[in-house]
């Protein structure tokens, strides 16, 4: 994978290139949420990459970028990972789609950079803090981890990401058991200091007046992290957005139900380039 130098970081991205015949064709950035890596958008980007320039990226410790040796994973701080790769790409404005954390990374892009977007579209997340309790369970789930590993947390750790209808299907046993794998080899301080990050976040619903991208707001109905009304309220901030939920759909919309999270993405994006 190519890689992006950025202070105190190396940040890992996949790159579809633009299609062909298509060289001037609009881009889409993809942000992953916490725990995955741009994998979760394979579904996404294997439909759209004939007719859109598709780029994945990998936040600081996850998927396949290292871990920094500052333990700066702040929200903030991937928010200027983001703009980064987008400028050194050269090709913004662009569609950013960002599931949970990496929807916290697209509202900071929208309210703040606006110009280097097209539109935004936000999967599972939440503009707010996160609440105490889960704050607290998230604290403990890292510490955890970071001494022993993901098995012990494994079970509490599925509920959380994958929906009930989902984990209750044996067909999508590979992708949880994908899941599990990839963030085994993940490094375990890093990924330490991405969930404390995601748990000590600042919230960042009163810059959300300042979006006046195009938006689409989308939470799957089964979400434990983020539920609908976390999708709900960002989608009453940011003025003409608008805000879908999904059946049968726990955290990770981009992999229990890839072909729905596409169609929504195709027909938004589509519609905001006319």
């Amino acid at each position: 994978m190519p890689t992006l130098e950025v202070p105190g970081a190396t940040i890992a991205y996949e790159d579809s290139g633009p299609p062909p015949g298509r060289p001037g064709a609009p881009t889409i950035v993809f942000g992953h949420g916490l725990l995955f890596s741009g994998w979760m958008f394979h579904p996404q980007v294997a439909a759209l990459s004939d007719r859109y320039r598709c780029v994945t990226v990998d936040w600081r410790g996850q998927g396949v970028s290292p871990a920094t040796r500052g333990g700066d994973y702040e929200m903030d701080t991937l928010f200027g990972d983001a703009v980064a790769l987008i400028e050194h790409l050269d090709v913004g404005p662009v569609h950013y789609v960002g599931l949970s954390m990496g929807g916290f990374v697209g509202q900071r892009i929208a309210a703040r950079r606006g110009e280097l977007l097209r539109s935004l579209t936000l999967l599972d997340t939440s503009a707010d803090r996160e609440p105490v309790g889960s704050a607290a369970k998230d604290l403990a789930m890292a510490n955890i981890y970071r001494l022993v590993g993901t098995k012990p947390l494994q079970g509490a750790v599925l509920k959380l990401m994958f929906g009930p209808t989902f984990l209750a299907d044996p067909a999508n046993r590979p992708v949880t058991d994908g899941f599990l794998e990839r963030l085994a080899r993940c490094d375990r301080g890093g990924m330490r200091h991405a969930i404390l990050a995601v748990a000590t976040r600042k919230p960042v619903y009163e810059e959300l007046t300042a979006v006046r991208v195009p938006t689409l707001v989308v939470t799957g109905a089964d979400d434990r992290p983020t539920p609908p009304d976390k999708g709900r309220r960002i989608a009453e901030r940011i003025a003409g957005a608008r805000f879908e939920i999904v059946p049968h759909c726990g955290h990770s919309s981009t992999v229990e139900q890839p072909a729905t999270i596409t169609r929504l993405i195709a027909e938004f994006v589509a519609s905001v380039d006319g």
